[in-house]
């Protein structure tokens, strides 16, 4: 059983808080959206230009002061930013086709696609918790669109199933970039990451307007009312750009998409307090669940850290008792190998001591002998 201290870790506590962070960005790059709605301004791909130029300014500048060799092919910067772009151009698209309630459902496809994605290609085991987590999570969100459900919004958009479809190809979009994104966070640079998607996005979103947008920027009447919201958008798409990265380190893809969840529901909060509206009770029993969700998915981080902590440390305990067998091993032969060369080399000396005893016996046998006849001889003289 996970006691409490386990569950509610710093890395848990870091994750929800700076999740929540980059939902109420979100939320506030809708609500410019939906102001510049309002005053006829419809140029998704030109709102996230000025974002990407962000990026390659601020980004690219740490950059070039390290001075440091790339840790990953310029190419995937290229397919990255392409990637983001169309994601971000596909998915503010589909609102002028079908309804609000379509895209905010569809829109959760992106983490079934991000759990696939990181499954397949980042090897990512999901246990049991994780997977509660989600459905937790996307259960409070489907009870926000069938609250919402009515005739009106059902019958909504010129082209429900074109808009749909816009819906579901952005959220998958968005999930190959998140996961994208995750993989080269961890084994590349943030910094990096960020210049290079911030230079690439700028310059295929350069060449976007040029070819759809022209026209839609020409007629635009650049007053205060909508240069605040173009700017505040711009603005808060930075923010969430440099911070998920970090959120992707820490907790992956899946946690990112789930917090990201939340943005409606802020989006109401903030309709009760500021505009002053009634909403239905289902949105609050919607944000318990998601928060919940949240929690069971972010929780037992520890518990987890500490079994791959006690994995490793078993890995490395059974490599130094390998060594020191190894080693002894090598102590045997050597003492064994020492021990021979030893009995040779003293063999070798008793031999030679032998043979030099005999040679001086032999020496002293004839002295006596010679003494002998010496004496024998003697008195016949």
């Amino acid at each position: 059983m996970m006691s409490v201290k386990q569950f509610w870790t710093k890395k848990t506590l870091v994750g929800l808080g700076l999740g929540q962070f980059l939902s109420l960005l979100i939320t506030s790059t809708g609500f410019s959206s939906s102001e510049l709605a309002k005053k006829g301004i419809n140029a998704p791909t030109s709102q996230s230009f000025l974002n990407y130029v962000l990026l390659t300014v601020v980004y690219g500048s740490v950059m070039l002061y390290r001075r440091q060799a790339l840790k990953a092919k310029w190419y995937y910067y290229v397919v990255l930013g392409l990637v983001d772009v169309e994601a971000n151009y596909l998915v503010v698209k589909a609102y002028q086709y079908t309804s609000i309630t379509s895209v905010m459902l569809l829109d959760c496809w992106s983490i079934p696609s991000v759990m696939l994605l990181t499954f397949l290609f980042l090897k990512t085991k999901y246990r049991f918790r994780k997977i509660a987590g989600v459905i937790v999570c996307v259960a409070g969100l489907v009870m926000v669109v069938f609250s919402d459900v009515h005739a009106g919004d059902r019958s909504g958009g010129s082209n429900p199933r074109k808009g749909d479809l816009f819906v579901i190809a952005g959220a998958t979009l968005y999930a190959i970039s998140n996961v994208s994104e995750e993989f080269l966070v961890k084994n590349a640079d943030r910094v990096e990451l960020m210049s290079f998607l911030g230079l690439f996005g700028a310059i295929i979103s350069a060449i976007q307007i040029s070819i759809i947008e022209r026209n839609e920027l020409k007629s635009i009447r650049w007053t205060a009312g909508a240069a605040f919201p173009f700017f505040g958008f711009s603005l808060a798409m930075f923010l969430f750009y440099s911070f998920v990265p970090v959120l992707l380190k820490m907790s992956g893809s899946t946690m990112l998409n789930l917090s990201l969840l939340t943005s409606d529901m802020w989006a109401v909060l903030i309709r009760i307090f500021a505009y002053h509206e009634k909403v239905d009770w289902m949105y609050f029993l919607a944000f318990v669940a998601v928060a919940v969700g949240l929690i069971i998915y972010s929780g037992g981080d520890k518990e987890e850290d500490q079994r791959r902590a006690d994995v490793a440390d078993e890995d490395a305990e059974r490599s130094k008792h390998f060594d020191e067998e190894t080693g002894f091993d090598n102590l045997n032969r050597g003492t064994m190998a020492g021990s021979s060369k030893t009995g040779e080399t003293s063999k070798h000396d008793c031999t030679t001591s032998t043979g030099a005893r005999e040679i001086i016996s032999n020496k002293n046998v004839g002295k006596i002998y010679k003494g002998r006849n010496h004496d024998i001889t003697a008195p016949s003289e």
